[in-house]
């Protein structure tokens, strides 16, 4: 089952030309899924593809993370999440309709009920934290030092750890027996997909996180007409004790506990297929940017279809801004754009598609492509994180990178050296993996 990827973007109480970008899967009757924090809408990919049968499975990254603008707000609350979660529901013209959220997306969307019951026919959250007063205490101390890209990438060490980690102890930072967790691992790939989560989210994920780490915990009064929630949480999660907080609730709503995530899922798809909405005519979505389906992937695009010029960044970089002219991609694998073996063609097709009449193909790269693009495969131990750094910083100081000698002394360039440059450049880098020496390797042999 296909999942595709949008942006709307929103006028609304939280500024104007705010962007929210969301996944979109399945049919029939709309079914909006908001994430935890500090996550995106990626982390429901594979239950959309589930959920998809029955519904059309809409998940937004909420504002800050993934690919959605932040809130034009100083110290944002969980009121003002839920409020900006209500406001892309209206947007999308899908209300009165079922929803689920996942730990602190469950926590935005209590608080959307409580605030706005009108926006759903019912809820279901996969555990909902009720913190007792020292626990709130010791969270907000600890949980959320700030993430900021430091000279020669130390903040990739601690952030690798400190996901790593997160699924050894609870809290994260309290290393001992006590706090042991029963799910731990020690997967770079699931590590690697939170990793780039917050790279993309940067400091923001301090105001979303906080705003859910500071929100009452109070669920709706026993007398309250809410539309009907079921609240679940499974072995090993931790907040499944929570269960056993939650105190008095209003008549529709229950809390069960259960053994395993898929049994979670199921008792929540179960739920929620007795409270669907009505499918509407069609959802909207922004036709400035965006992506196409062209050979079984998707193309991130962005400027005005049916610019003459369609213009290619190098490889392992993605996408800039376009000219009023012109329309840019991210190359298959990179950027925002799935991977794909036929670079070349995927290329064709996706100018095709976009109305572009020229294609603007750069040189490749100087420098031998063996060593111009190492392997940045996720390691147990995060190296290929600092491997990204010392490759983003030294393109900043010889050409080609690797040569790191005075015949091949570039000219320096400040705003390149600074931290949030080459926090841009590695994570480009990073998102391109092997695919960068593939898109080099196709713009070679075109010559």
């Amino acid at each position: 089952m296909q999942i595709t990827r949008h942006y709307l973007t929103i006028d609304g109480a939280f500024g104007t030309n705010r962007r929210v970008h969301f996944r979109r899967c399945g049919s029939g009757p709309p079914l909006l899924m908001v994430h935890q924090s500090p996550r995106s809408s990626a982390e429901y990919e594979s239950l959309m593809k589930q959920w998809g049968e029955y519904f059309t499975c809409i998940a937004p990254d909420t504002p800050g993370f993934g690919q959605s603008d932040p809130l034009d707000h100083p110290k944002p609350e969980i009121a003002d999440y839920a409020d900006a979660v209500g406001e892309f529901v209206r947007a999308m013209n899908i209300a009165p309709c079922a929803a689920y959220g996942f730990h602190s997306g469950g926590i935005i969307c209590v608080t959307v009920i409580k605030r706005q019951p009108e926006l759903f026919t019912a809820l279901a959250v996969g555990g909902y934290a009720v913190w007792t007063e020292a626990e709130m205490d010791l969270f907000g101390t600890s949980y959320l030092p700030a993430f900021q890209p430091s000279k020669y990438g130390e903040h990739l060490t601690w952030l690798w750890n400190r996901i790593l980690e997160q699924s050894w102890f609870f809290p994260w930072f309290d290393t001992s027996d006590k706090a042991r967790l029963s799910v731990a691992h020690a997967d770079p790939e699931r590590v690697q997909a939170i990793v780039m989560e917050m790279l993309d989210s940067r400091e923001y994920y301090q105001a979303g996180y906080g705003a859910v780490l500071r929100a009452p915990r109070d669920i709706p009064a026993v007398n309250s007409n809410v539309p009907p929630c079921l609240i679940v949480a499974f072995d090993g999660d931790p907040l499944q004790e929570h269960i056993d907080r939650l105190g008095e609730m209003p008549a529709n709503w229950s809390a069960r506990k259960v053994r395993t995530p898929a049994d979670l899922e199921t008792d929540c798809l179960e739920f929620l297929k007795n409270y669907a909405g009505e499918t509407p005519d069609q959802y909207p979505q922004d036709k400035d940017t965006g992506w196409l389906e062209v050979n079984g992937g998707l193309v991130h695009w962005r400027g005005t279809k049916g610019a003459k010029r369609l213009v290619l960044h190098n490889p392992g970089a993605e996408l800039s801004e376009p000219a009023a002219d012109e329309i840019a991609i991210d190359a298959p694998g990179h950027g925002l754009s799935d991977e794909n073996p036929d670079i070349v063609g995927t290329i064709a097709q996706a100018a095709a598609a976009l109305g572009a009449e020229v294609i603007v193909w750069p040189e490749p790269p100087v420098g031998d492509p063996a060593l111009l693009y190492p392997d940045l495969t996720p390691d147990r131990f995060g190296t290929h994180l600092a491997k990204a750094w010392g490759i983003a910083r030294a393109q900043a100081i010889f050409e080609p990178w690797y040569a790191a000698d005075a015949g091949h002394a570039a000219p320096v360039d400040p705003a390149a050296l600074k931290p949030a440059a080459i926090a841009q450049r590695a994570r480009a880098l990073l998102r391109a993996g092997t695919s960068a020496r593939r898109y080099h390797d196709a713009l070679a042999n075109r010559i």
